[in-house]
């Protein structure tokens, strides 16, 4: 059977008050009342009665459905997924959806941005990928084109070359594979095998083997003097990365006869590890890129210093995967620090 109507069942109810009006007058008033003064008062009274019921019905559906879009709004922004109430909220629902939906478009505004940002940075991080990589190929391109036009007979330029092709192939092969390293480390493939260390050894280690680099720029490396262990509890050869990041980048965009220095600290349950120069700073415009992929502060410099512009980009990864964090803080002229946390052990 087909449902009625909201509004046939209106007009219905309207008709039925209006009879049952007239009937009442009809048998009440005085006989000396006409049928047509009875049949004007009745319409009047049932006309009243029928808008006043209208209204009451109107507000009632209106409220209704505030309530269920108030709900949905709910559910989208919480991600729930809550049934409606049945009780009809206040004079206040209107208020609250108009609450609901502010924020609700804010929501949504900031997901643009986010989006939107995400995008600039895809695009950025193309740029980049395809320009680490165009620079080698194009070297190797060069070198193997001079080779086949005769230069492989020449025993002057022959091998020269070739070492330098083999150079542009390891730039491109150390560039891939910091790619994939970060690439595991975000999606968790490359699984941090924590044990337990001397860590004051393990940095000691690190700047001896860089002390050659160091040295050839005048730049001191210091440890603390005291021979007293500092265990940490984390993945030796993934700190062992860290560390050479961060003191061959102090090194390499440091100053002439500075100082670097590498210091530890008791904070609770962990340990504070410190890389520290007193180079030419960072601009505080920068640092908050700075763990970014391939961002570079002097892009022509620190290309021609070497690197793939990937190693603070892995250090912050790995620093995260050990559930703990990463810091820089820097002043232009005065220098940099570099400081991250590891479990004590």
């Amino acid at each position: 059977m087909k449902s009625i109507s909201p509004k046939i069942a209106l007009l219905i109810a309207a008709i039925l008050i209006s009879g049952l009006i007239y009937f009442l007058m009809y048998i009440c008033l005085p006989s000396d009342y006409g049928i047509r003064e009875i049949g004007a008062i009745g319409g009047l009274i049932g006309a009243l009665s029928s808008t006043l019921l209208f209204l009451l019905f109107t507000n009632a559906f209106i409220l209704k459905k505030i309530n269920r879009l108030l709900n949905t709004v709910k559910n989208y922004r919480s991600g729930t997924d809550i049934k409606d109430h049945q009780e009809l909220y206040s004079k206040n629902s209107i208020e609250n959806l108009e609450i609901e939906i502010r924020g609700w478009a804010e929501d949504r505004k900031d997901e643009i941005e986010r989006l939107h940002k995400l995008e600039v940075y895809r695009k950025e991080f193309l740029g980049n990928v395809s320009h680490e990589l165009k620079t080698p190929i194009f070297n190797i391109q060069g070198y193997v084109l001079t080779l086949l036009d005769g230069g492989l007979e020449d025993p002057s330029i022959n091998r020269n070359y070739l070492e330098r092709a083999e150079r542009s192939i390891d730039r491109m092969i150390t560039i891939v594979d910091d790619l994939e390293a970060i690439s595991q480390l975000e999606t968790g493939e490359l699984q941090i095998e924590p044990e337990r260390f001397d860590i004051s050894i393990l940095a000691k280690d690190v700047a001896d083997a860089q002390e050659m680099k160091a040295t050839a720029k005048g730049i001191i490396l210091t440890l603390p003097e005291d021979s007293k262990p500092i265990f940490v509890y984390a993945d030796r050869f993934r700190i062992r990365q860290v560390l050479v990041n961060l003191i061959v980048n102090s090194v390499k965009y440091g100053k002439e006869y500075g100082e670097t220095k590498i210091r530890f600290y008791d904070v609770g349950d962990n340990i504070m590890v410190e890389v520290a120069d007193n180079g030419i700073g960072i601009e505080k415009e920068h640092l908050p890129r700075l763990f970014e992929r391939f961002y570079r502060v002097d892009k022509s410099r620190s290309r021609d210093q070497g690197g793939t512009g990937l190693g603070l980009a892995i250090v912050k990864h790995i620093i995260e995967a050990h559930n703990q964090t990463i810091n820089v803080m820097s002043t232009e002229g005065a220098g940099t620090v570099f400081s991250f946390t590891l479990k004590k052990g």
